[in-house]
C-alpha cells in the first residue's frame, strides 16, 4: 500500500510503498476513503507524543471499508462501512464495558500508539467496542471528519459542559474542533462568540452561525496572560461572561483566555493540547477558586455515544460536511504537515488516499 510516513520527529514526511497491515485478533483491517489532516496529527509530526515510535504513519480520523476482519471478531463483516473514534479502547476494562472507552487505560490510538490512517489501509483494534456504522446518507469524508474534531466538539459541549439553550458560548479557535463546536453549540439553542486570529476561519464561524467573532492577536511570547482582550470583549457582548467555554487551540494563552471569558461560576473545557513545551502552562487558577468554575477535559467520544450524534446528522441538524475546506492526496498531505500548525485553514482538510 502507500502511506505517508515520518522517519523521525520533524523530518519532511516522504510517500512510500510498504507493506499492508493484517487483522489483529478482534480487530479488522479498513481501506481508508477518507482521513482528516488536524493539529494532533501536527503534534505527533513534532515529536510531542511519546507513544509514537519512529518511523512512523499518522493519521487518526477515518473513514473506509472493512477489508478484513481478525479472529474473534462478531459485529462486523468485510464491506461494511464504518468509522471509528480516535481513542480506541481494549474492550475489557471497567470502563470500556460502561461506554466510556474514551479513557480507557490500555486504549489504541490509531496515528499514535500504532500505524495511523494516512495510508489506503489501516488496522484497528477491539472492533466491536470501536467501530461505528456509517448511515447510507453520510458520506465518508463527513464520517471521517467525526472520529476526532467533530465528536470531540460534540461531547465537549453536550457530555461534559452540558450546555443548555440559551447559555453563551465561547469558542476559541475556529479550526476543525471550533467550527464543529459553533455548529453544534447553535444546533443546541446556545448564542456563540468564535474567536481566532484568522479573518478567514471567523468568517466560516459567521456563515455557520456564530453570533459575534473576534480576531484575536498573535501570540505574546514569554508574557503572562492578559485579564483584558478577548476577555474583556466576551464580558462586555455577554453582560458578564459567557456560561461555556472552550480551548479549541492548546496554548497558554488560549487556555487562559477562555477561563478568564466566563462569568461566575462558569464552566469551560479544555480540548486542545497543552504540551509542556516550556514547562508547565499557567493557568488562572485564582479565578477559578474565586469565581467557583468548573475546568474541564474532554478526550474525545466513545463509539457507544455516536448514536445520539448521528441521528442528528441523518435528521440534517448537524451537517459535518460543511466544515471540509479541501480534500488532497497523499503527496499534498505529505507537505502540508509540517506547516500545519502554523497553516492559514477555515476549515478541516480531508485526504483522500487514492489520490
Amino acid at each position: 500500500m502507500r502511506a505517508v510516513v515520518i522517519d523521525t520527529a520533524q523530518t519532511l514526511p516522504r510517500v512510500r510503498v510498504m507493506p499492508a497491515p493484517v487483522a489483529p485478533a478482534g480487530g479488522v483491517v479498513v481501506r481508508v476513503a477518507a482521513t482528516g489532516m488536524c493539529r494532533s496529527d501536527w503534534h505527533g509530526w513534532a515529536g510531542h507524543d511519546d507513544d509514537i515510535v519512529f518511523p512512523h504513519v499518522p493519521g487518526h480520523e477515518l473513514a473506509g471499508v472493512v477489508a478484513e476482519v481478525g479472529a474473534g471478531v462478531r459485529r462486523w463483516s468485510a464491506g461494511d462501512r464504518v468509522t471509528v473514534p480516535f481513542v480506541c479502547g481494549c474492550g475489557r476494562c471497567e470502563w470500556c464495558r460502561s461506554g466510556q472507552a474514551q479513557v480507557c487505560p490500555d486504549q489504541q490510538q490509531p496515528g499514535f500508539t500504532h500505524a495511523g490512517s494516512f495510508a489506503e489501509f489501516v488496522a484497528l483494534h477491539a472492533a466491536d467496542t470501536n467501530l461505528v456504522a456509517i448511515p447510507d446518507q453520510v458520506g465518508f469524508a463527513a464520517a471521517a471528519g467525526l472520529g476526532c474534531r467533530f465528536a470531540t466538539a460534540y461531547r465537549a459541549l453536550v457530555g461534559r459542559a452540558r450546555l443548555a439553550e440559551g447559555e453563551w458560548v465561547t469558542v476559541i479557535g475556529a479550526g476543525g474542533v471550533g467550527l464543529s463546536a459553533v455548529m453544534i453549540a447553535r444546533a443546541l439553542g446556545a448564542r456563540v462568540i468564535a474567536v481566532d486570529r484568522n479573518a478567514e476561519a471567523l468568517a466560516a464561524a459567521a456563515a455557520l452561525g456564530a453570533d459575534h467573532t473576534l480576531r484575536a492577536a498573535g501570540r505574546e511570547t514569554g508574557l503572562a496572560p492578559r485579564a483584558d482582550g478577548i476577555p474583556q470583549a466576551v464580558h462586555d457582548l455577554t453582560g458578564g461572561g459567557s456560561h461555556v467555554s472552550v480551548d479549541a487551540v492548546g496554548s497558554e494563552q488560549t487556555c487562559a483566555d477562555a477561563i478568564l471569558s466566563l462569568r461566575r461560576r462558569g464552566r469551560h473545557v479544555q480540548v486542545g493540547l497543552l504540551p509542556p513545551i516550556d514547562g508547565h502552562p499557567r493557568v488562572p487558577m485564582a479565578r477559578v477558586i474565586g469565581w467557583e468554575l468548573d475546568v474541564l477535559g474532554s478526550h474525545g467520544m466513545a463509539a457507544a455515544d455516536y448514536p445520539a450524534m448521528l441521528q442528528l446528522i441523518e435528521r440534517g441538524v448537524l451537517a459535518p460536511d460543511r466544515l471540509i475546506e479541501r480534500t488532497v492526496g497523499l503527496e499534498e498531505a505529505a507537505a502540508l504537515l509540517p506547516g500545519f500548525d502554523s497553516a492559514t485553514v477555515a476549515g478541516m482538510t480531508m485526504i483522500d488516499p487514492t489520490r
